[in-house]
């Protein structure tokens, strides 16, 4: 690579960042047009709508996790392994905090990275409003290892229930689930299928019936983001599968056992998962003076490029983009993470060659959650048919698995995805649907 080639770095290896940086290298880093760098915190990439599947047990993250430094290496740009904690506009250089192992003794020291070009999709955090005891008595699913050590908790907790079930005269297990967004819907399916199934196992003294799932939402709707069609729908399905749904009542207060309601309800629970609203994360906003909103997204011009800095970008949930015709920015959504890295793809190549950036517009293609291995339901053609064209059953879910397929391609390739898919499907056949360890 020569010395003096455009320098890019990408900071975050969610669904956006790592399509954008193995598009880059192909197109830039291969030819040598440019150095192509990508940040994170961690070693693996996962992608973040399955974090509820690992969670709950209904996926294995180990299959599923793609390593950064070999994906790099077979995609022409870089790998560093390191956390963002500062920036010099001026000097056009980000600062890695150093690396620590699991005793806290330092492996890597701060050190700094120098960019002609930076773009930022650190991707979103959970928003817990300020409510009381969220954060000391919440499970969160923000990251890969939060869901890993939710799944580790919710299998301990089964255990435990199992052989005190015959000395307890209530035995029931009590999961409460803050927040009827895509991942607490999801995540509520999911775990609905771990207590059905996970008696196959040998925690045979604990049934269905005896594992109580609540989800509450402060809006008067579960999915209120989502056409209300879809709403109504989900609402139905979730109900079939025996969980409970508490809606138009804000949390005020979580204990280590209750729920305290705004309206004066406490509601009993085991464990309870946030899974309410997202906002940025804050050190954003401590980043040299770069603009930021109230959900500390950075703020951006309709091309990705921060307000502040034009050799800065920012993408998916981490930024406030606007569109023509709307007061409202991009959603915070996988499909418009994807859209803004082909199209930041463009912009950065035109930039190489003195042309102009391109505008990111948003295409709404619909929205589908999964209700589990039970079904799904969404709608199609968001732009077009404004949510009105709904599916629901196997066609729904199959376009719901395809959501993953795609981001796999933007990744492997066809034929890679190919051979991923051919080896899930041998991994079902040899493997117990639930993780149990």
């Amino acid at each position: 690579m020569p010395s003096n080639s455009h320098r890019i770095v990408i900071v975050g290896g969610g669904a956006g960042g790592m399509e954008l940086a193995t598009h880059l290298g192909k197109k830039l880093g291969k030819r040598g047009k440019a150095q192509i760098t990508l940040v994170d915190a961690v070693l693996t990439h996962v992608w973040k709508p399955l974090l509820h599947e690992v969670a709950a047990g209904s996926m294995d993250s180990e299959a599923n996790e793609v390593n950064f430094r070999a994906h790099a290496h077979n995609h022409h740009y870089q790998f560093q392994l390191g956390r963002l904690s500062g920036l010099d506009r001026s000097a056009r250089k980000i600062v890695l905090a150093p690396i620590l192992d699991e005793k806290g003794l330092e492996v890597v020291p701060q050190r700094s990275l120098d960019y002609d070009t930076l773009v930022l999709s650190v991707g979103s955090t959970t928003n817990d409003f300020g409510t009381k005891g969220a954060m000391e008595h919440c499970e969160f699913l923000d990251s890969l290892d939060q869901a890993r050590r939710f799944h580790r908790h919710l299998l301990n907790l089964f255990l435990r229930k199992n052989y005190m079930a015959r000395d307890l005269a209530d035995s029931k297990l009590r999961i409460a689930i803050v927040g009827a967004g895509a991942t607490g819907v999801e995540l509520a399916a999911e775990l609905r299928l771990v207590s059905r199934e996970l008696p196959q196992y040998g925690l045979n003294e604990i049934k269905a019936g005896d594992v109580e799932l609540t989800i509450v939402e402060a809006a008067d709707r579960i999915l209120p983001a989502l056409p209300e069609r879809i709403s109504r729908a989900a609402h139905r399905e979730l109900e079939q599968l025996g969980i409970r749904i508490m809606t138009g009542d804000p949390v005020g207060e979580i204990t280590s056992t209750e729920l305290h309601l705004k309206n004066g309800v406490q509601l009993q629970a085991d464990v309870c998962v946030w899974a309410a609203g997202i906002k940025a994360p804050e050190f954003l906003t401590r980043l040299d003076d770069l603009e930021t909103n109230r959900l500390n997204q950075l703020v951006v011009h309709q091309d990705l490029r921060t307000t502040r800095d034009k050799d800065i970008f920012a993408f998916g949930d981490c930024a406030a983009c606007p569109q023509p015709n709307s007061d409202k920015p991009v959603p915070p959504r996988a499909q418009a993470a994807n859209q803004q890295a082909k199209t930041l793809a463009k912009t950065l190549a035109n930039r190489l060659d003195g042309r102009e950036s391109v505008n990111f517009v948003y295409k709404d293609h619909g929205s589908l959650i999964s209700l589990s291995h039970y079904t799904a339901v969404g709608s199609l053609m968001g732009n077009l048919t404004n949510g009105s064209l709904k599916v629901e059953g196997r066609l729904a879910r199959l376009f719901y698995i395809s959501l993953y397929r795609m981001h796999q391609v933007a990744l492997h390739g066809l034929i890679g995805t190919a051979f991923i898919w051919f080896s899930d499907t041998l991994s079902r056949k040899l493997h117990p649907r639930l993780k149990l360890h």
